[in-house]
């Protein structure tokens, strides 16, 4: 049977999961050094599925294990690692998972970052399982001097992989854009998976001006602020990069409960009904939305009927006041109108089905009754920041 989701449970998780996991390997993210990975390589930290334990799973270096984990140590030290982020950015908080690390977890943790302008020139390749740094590595890493990164989470301990404990999540205050991670364990063991939730932060002077680009993707500091439903996949989702792999990849709510027991359809063949689902995103950039995309794709028995997108312009202000309320501005203007959806399919609206010509901060994107949709792209080009926006431009590294 099932786990209901308690709401102490949702009580008790950080506001920070709803933004983006900046280190995923699905955005680009990849681990290029780490001390040792005898038992289990570095790289799985960053998969973007869930950690899962087979009993009865051995290599010729030990138990198998869902994560990264290194030899007991002999010799002084400890382990540590140097992640890349797929999509460099704001990082609001950590997520260092021990799912099944139980007798083998690392006992303490700490994270520090750095913001590099240039990608350092080694990476790992294959499976490293069973290995560990050579010297010429250790020479190599040791010229970005990470050891003195500033420390974003000290030296904590961890809680082991129990499904009660699993999550060790980390909140943090750090306004400077990061490009790398350095993940230490004190003195070894293992972590199944680092989540990095943050915002990523596009160096926008390098965009030519009459260039389109994806207003609300997540590579261009595009960020889910809220939603209503997200029972089976998180809107945030839908800005991720390329086509989704499958279902989970995507937004999909629960079936509502306030459907009517005999559907019935209006005169353009969308449903009748009195709810909906919606979803709101901040623009990595202000910008004049031109063309979007709705992309149902995998979504075949269970897409929505159909959908509309409202947009508004806020301030940093008005933003956390949207947050407060669960979003019920009077600002929203209709961007795009009601409009029918069809299953696994890709949307295309021109602008000559948007209803607004003017720069833009917010959208939401509303589905009725409810469904999944994997995509969401909206097309348009960046506008000079006149005032104070929530997503006002920083000053950011040539990564």
């Amino acid at each position: 049977m099932s786990e209901r989701s308690t709401a102490l449970k949702a009580a008790a998780e950080p506001d920070f999961l709803q933004f983006n996991d900046l280190a995923c390997e699905a955005v680009g993210g990849k681990v290029i050094f780490a001390t040792d990975e005898w038992f289990a390589p570095a790289s799985n930290l960053l998969k973007r599925e869930q950690p899962q334990f087979i009993a009865s799973a051995f290599t010729e270096f030990g138990k198998w294990m869902d994560g990264w984990e290194s030899r007991r140590k002999r010799v002084p030290g400890h382990d540590w690692c140097i992640i890349q982020l797929g999509v460099p950015g704001l990082i609001y908080g950590f997520d260092v998972d021990t799912s099944f690390f139980t007798g083998n977890h690392s006992p303490y943790v700490s994270v520090q970052a750095g913001c590099l302008d240039e990608t350092p020139p080694f990476t790992l390749d294959g499976d490293r399982t069973g290995m560990a740094a050579s010297d010429s590595q250790l020479a190599a890493v040791a010229k970005l001097g990470s050891e003195a990164w500033p420390e974003l989470v000290c030296v904590t301990q961890l809680k082991p992989g129990y499904c009660d404990s699993c999550h060790n999540y980390f909140k943090v205050s750090f306004n400077r854009r990061v490009t790398h991670l350095r993940l230490n364990m004190y003195p070894d063991g293992g972590i199944a998976r680092l989540r990095v939730y943050g915002v990523g932060e596009r160096d926008w002077t390098s965009v030519p001006s009459h260039q389109d680009v994806d207003l609300v993707a997540l590579t261009n500091g595009g960020v889910c602020l809220g939603y209503s439903d997200a029972h089976f996949g998180h809107p945030r989702n839908m800005i991720g990069l390329g086509r989704a792999v499958n279902m989970a990849d995507g937004w999909e709510t629960a079936r509502r409960l306030d459907r009517p027991k005999q559907l019935e359809v209006d005169q353009r063949g969308i449903l009748l009904v009195p709810g909906w689902e919606w979803a709101v995103f901040r623009l990595g950039h202000p910008g004049v939305i031109s063309s979007i995309e709705v992309d149902t794709n995998h979504f075949k028995g269970n897409f929505p009927d159909s959908c509309r997108i409202e947009a508004c312009s806020l301030t940093s202000e008005e933003e956390a006041q949207g947050i407060r309320s669960r979003w019920n501005s009077g600002k929203w203007q209709v961007l795009l109108p009601p409009q029918k959806l069809r299953p696994h399919h890709t949307h295309l609206y021109s602008r000559a089905h948007l209803t607004l010509s003017t720069p833009v901060t917010h959208v939401r994107l509303v589905i009725s009754p409810d469904g999944g949709v994997s995509r969401l792209r909206l097309w348009g080009r960046p506008t000079p920041i006149t005032s104070a926006p929530a997503n006002q431009k920083r000053a950011v590294s040539k990564l």
